[in-house]
């Protein structure tokens, strides 16, 4: 059977993507689209014997500043299978003169591809000339992608769900359920809410955030075809405070019923848990009726932008409020996300990236605790490659321009 290049459309190659095995959001058309703000365009590629489409790849270009050159960026590789030589040999080859035309001083992909189920495929791709870049920790810089990541299996009840959690987050899980906030799919005018947590999260965790266009632009590519959803949880003070009275009801008749045997140590203690709870409740009460003065319609507590592309789902983004945190808007977000996650089909739920058990004295140790506890588990990726197609400007610009602006930064720090 003969490789070679086909002529599909942007439809083709997104069902063949997302139909595919090693097919990735990051190599979808409707995703490079929403990279067109940020100087990004693409071209498209696949192959096939003519009849039936074997492989695509989508080739992203960015134009290095000052220069008259592109990187050619192949995010999350070529879909295919790497074990066709043939295909990749194809797909290698017009992936080169493509790149070429558009002035590329090289190309880099990064495949969706387990290491433990890549086989020969690190000689393979080294045989037709892309050099790899190691096997560094899962948010190491060198990589533009995060090599790890942590997914959860979500293509089982409910029930299996919760409980492939980890203990503690399992009790906080259905505990959030019972707080009385409310997850919802929220509409795009609700993107400039969600902007607004980001730049709240943001500020707290010293990050930079995205102005609401952004997001606007990858809701409207993805959106139409059911591959982005914004889901927002909000908390509305006049659900939650009649369920609270309600409680206290309880516990007050609770108490009343104890009292004749308050002489005795057991009664002394339960009515000691009760006093507890009783006034941990009417605080609550008393800051829902603040907030029911100033916010009748309800506050958003958090947020976050899900996609899919076929079988997979990612969180891509979340935000949150610092403010009623103790009603745990995130974990109920969470778990209302995979379940709607899973009835629309995907069996996995990425939640992006992660450094590998850091220690805890690490700046990344509390983003791979948080996602550790969803019954994660660790998708280590074959890793980064680079197919260098201009040498002089490789090196130029992937190892003598980071050095000096590495030591101009050094430099003004020194100054300060």
């Amino acid at each position: 059977m003969t490789i070679k290049q086909m002529n599909i459309s942007n439809e083709a190659h997104d069902t063949f993507v997302k139909t595919h095995p090693n097919g990735d959001l990051l190599q979808l058309t409707t995703w490079a689209n929403s990279k067109s703000l940020t100087g990004w365009y693409f071209r498209r590629i696949a192959v096939g014997d003519g009849e039936t489409v074997k492989g695509v790849a989508l080739l992203q270009f960015k134009r290095v500043p000052k220069l008259p050159f592109t990187l050619c960026y192949i995010s999350r590789g070529f879909v295919c299978d790497y074990a066709d030589k043939a295909v990749v040999e194809k797909l290698t080859e017009i992936a080169i003169a493509t790149a070429k035309r558009e002035k590329a001083y090289a190309i880099k992909i990064d495949p969706d591809v387990e290491v433990q189920n890549a086989e020969t495929m690190l000689k393979d791709l080294e045989a037709l000339g892309f050099v790899h870049k190691g096997f560094e920790d899962g948010l190491s810089k060198n990589y533009i992608q995060p090599r790890m990541t942590m997914i959860t299996d979500i293509d089982k009840s409910d029930e299996d769900l919760i409980a492939s959690f980890e203990k503690n987050n399992r009790s906080r899980v259905k505990l959030s359920l019972k707080k009385g906030t409310e997850a919802i799919v929220a509409k795009r005018e609700d993107l400039k809410i969600f902007a607004q947590l980001m730049k709240e999260t943001g500020e707290r965790d010293g990050f930079l955030t995205r102005d609401v266009s952004y997001f606007e632009t990858i809701y409207d590519s993805l959106n139409p075809n059911g591959d982005a959803e914004l889901f927002l949880v909000k908390l509305v003070p006049s659900h939650v405070i009649p369920k609270l009275q309600e409680e206290l009801k309880n516990l007050n008749a609770q108490k009343e019923k104890l009292l004749p045997k308050q002489d005795q140590k057991k009664a002394q203690n339960q009515l000691k848990d009760i006093g507890i709870k009783v006034a941990k409740l009417e605080k609550q009460v008393e800051e829902l009726e603040q907030l029911n003065e100033t916010h009748p319609e309800g506050k958003y507590l958090s947020g976050a932008l899900l996609t899919f592309s076929g079988h997979k789902s990612y969180y891509l983004y979340g935000a949150s409020s610092n403010e009623y945190r103790d009603y745990l808007p995130n974990h109920n977000m969470q778990i209302t996300m995979m379940k709607f996650a899973r009835d629309k089909g995907a069996k996995s739920y990425d939640f992006g990236g992660t450094s590998n058990n850091p220690s805890k004295d690490s700046e990344h140790y509390g983003l791979w605790q948080f996602k550790k506890m969803w019954g994660t588990h660790l998708s280590e990726k074959i890793g980064e490659f680079d197919y260098v197609l201009n040498k002089p400007m490789y090196k130029l610009i992937e190892e003598v321009k980071p050095r000096i602006t590495k030591m101009k930064l050094k430099m003004t720090k020194g100054r300060k």
